[in-house]
């Protein structure tokens, strides 16, 4: 990954630096104003946070960007499967109707130029998604309740349906989030994916010293991309683990619920 800004505090994909039309990036802990848990760059409104400092965060990651973007377009994700289409059914609601649109959702999608839309992550994967030609992106929060249950098939196949988006024109970023070596998981968890057709012998290791399995969310979602027509060297994987680099960026297994969230957003300009 790329420094945006010298601060630290934003971090870019080299594999869509090419595009003039596309601004992205990815939220560190650095240059903020939030306190405590969510120390410093916490842009989430939903987690406890003080609203004023989420407030002010959000201004610097706006004047950090090339354009200025008409809003941060940031859901109340819920671990579930439900992708959001920015059109102008959003964009003419009101504030408040907008809040409801935005409750429960953990994809968005757009085609309209100045919309930033983002997902939080705090250890979950984020995934930035960019359909050079049909100019169309996506924002996702996988974690491994939306991973196992294919959220990122879902909304590359939303894309398909809605802007004709195919896997040959899709560049894909798999963003900071825990590792295969940090996330062990129950025996429940591991027959979750293997029963919804996961090739276990490719996202998943046992640890004898922990008598665990761990599962590889970044294989399992780039499994998703790869079975959409994705090629391979569209698809950058930032190999950046949350929970080993907690003081670089949010990890909800390390500070808990109540704590910051990494902000990762993309906008056609």
């Amino acid at each position: 990954m790329i420094f945006l800004t010298e601060d630290r505090k934003m971090l870019g994909y080299e594999v869509l630096a090419s595009y003039s039309n596309i601004s992205c990036f990815v939220t560190t802990r650095h240059g903020g104003c939030s306190r405590g848990n969510y120390a410093s760059l916490n842009c989430t409104p939903y987690t406890g946070d003080d609203p004023e400092s989420v407030r002010r965060n959000q201004e610097i990651i706006g004047s950090s960007l090339p354009q200025q973007p008409k809003e941060l377009i940031i859901p109340f994700q819920t671990h579930g499967t439900q992708a959001l289409i920015i059109d102008e059914t959003y964009l003419q609601a009101t504030a408040e109707e907008r809040r409801a649109l935005l409750q429960g959702i953990d994809a968005l999608i757009t085609h309209e130029p100045g919309c930033c839309i983002c997902v939080s992550t705090a250890d979950c994967v984020p995934i930035l998604l960019y359909d050079r030609k049909n100019t169309a992106i996506a924002a996702v929060h996988a974690g491994w309740r939306g991973t196992v249950n294919h959220i990122l098939s879902q909304t590359l196949e939303r894309m398909h349906t809605c802007y004709g988006t195919e896997g040959k024109d899709v560049i894909a970023c798999i963003g900071p989030s825990i590792s295969l070596a940090a996330f062990e998981v129950g025996d429940e968890v591991y027959e979750t994916f293997q029963a919804n057709g996961f090739q276990m012998e490719y996202i998943s290791e046992w640890k004898p010293e922990t008598h665990k399995y761990h599962i590889d969310l970044w294989a399992a979602n780039r499994l998703q991309l790869l079975d959409f027509g994705v090629p391979d060297a569209q698809v950058q994987t930032a190999n950046i683990c949350t929970f080993a680099q907690h003081e670089e960026f949010f990890s909800a297994r390390r500070l808990g619920i109540q704590s910051g969230r990494i902000l990762s957003g993309i906008m056609l300009q």
